[in-house]
């Protein structure tokens, strides 16, 4: 298994050096001169000239390069153009809130997903198969704004069973943080789940036609034993891949549900920074939101090898 683990951690090196040319490309690529796109037409030739320095933009593409991932790897990203704060300093405030949507959405789309899916196949071609089935084309269907808005008109306008956006931290008041949490979490998770179910559903058909599920139910054993011991657990495998990229794209950042809801994470701050043309603040976004669909990708193959232990000796063969 360390094996296994170190490989996989020397594959990440060249995908993370490839994201840093992208992400520094961020500014380089912006046409005309950056420093005066992102302080406006107004701003003073001292001013300009301070920010040219700071960012090192009077430098050779090279030597900045260099001087940028020199100063990523010592956790500096930079300052806000907009209110010169740490964009290190502004991620770590915004990270904890997009990690707790993004568990929250997880949990509501695992709690759908998996026993619909795997109902769904061992009922298969039945009223339950059909009828998951149906909601779950409709999930995949709906966009994400528009499910937004019409939980705030039902639940928050009309019903006011919840408030209808914003935030609190859970170690103030644990009880408003739920509640806030409730609505966003729906809208991404129940998108997540009709997406997962419907895989779970076609991987769970194909084992429960192996011969070894044949077998253990010519043993015998009961459907629940058979569908959670040895079913849903080999169907999990692909399943694995498809949580795994959506919980990195929900790490780097939500932004139509952030927006919708004002809750202030990530995909909120990507959108303010963009608005304002804060370009460092949204290298930092960017560089985050692509480390963590990274990490997240190897935290997948880990889990790989712990539901598929032929993958690990594949590896150790080859």
């Amino acid at each position: 298994m360390t094996r296994y683990l170190a490989r996989r951690l020397l594959l990440t090196i060249p995908v993370l050096f490839f994201v840093s040319l992208i992400v520094f490309s961020l500014i380089t690529l912006i046409p005309g001169d950056p420093a005066r796109i992102m302080m406006g037409e107004e701003a003073s030739r001292e001013a300009l000239e301070v920010l040219r320095k700071e960012m090192g933009l009077d430098r050779p593409l090279i030597l900045r390069y260099g001087i940028w991932i020199s100063h990523v790897l010592r956790g500096d990203l930079g300052r806000s153009v907009r209110d010169r704060r740490s964009v290190m300093q502004t991620l770590l405030q915004k990270i904890p809130v997009t990690a707790e949507l993004a568990v929250t959405s997880l949990i509501v789309a695992w709690a759908i997903a998996i026993p619909a899916g795997a109902l769904a196949a061992w009922k298969r071609r039945s009223a339950i198969d059909y009828a998951a089935t149906t909601v779950a084309l409709a999930g995949i269907s709906i966009p994400n704004f528009w499910l937004g808005i019409m939980l705030i008109y039902l639940l928050a306008v009309n019903a006011r069973l919840l408030p209808p956006g914003g935030y609190v931290e859970p170690w103030i008041d644990l009880g408003r943080n739920l509640k806030l949490m409730v609505m966003p979490s729906i809208v991404l998770g129940t998108a997540l789940a009709a997406l997962v179910m419907r895989l779970l559903r076609s991987s769970m058909i194909e084992v429960l036609g192996s011969d070894y599920v044949r077998t253990a139910r010519a043993k015998g054993l009961s459907d629940r034993v058979l569908i959670i011991r040895h079913a849903l657990k080999n169907a999990m495998i692909p399943v694995a891949t498809i949580m795994g990229l959506q919980l990195g794209g929900l790490l780097g950042g939500a932004v139509i549900t952030e927006t919708i809801f004002a809750v202030p994470g990530v995909g909120r701050l990507a959108v303010d920074s963009i608005l304002t043309r804060d370009y460092p603040m949204v290298q930092g976004v960017v560089l985050f939101a692509a480390l963590a669909i990274v990490a997240v990708n190897l935290a997948v193959d880990v889990v790989y090898a712990f539901l598929d232990p032929r993958i690990r000796l594949e590896e150790q063969s080859a």
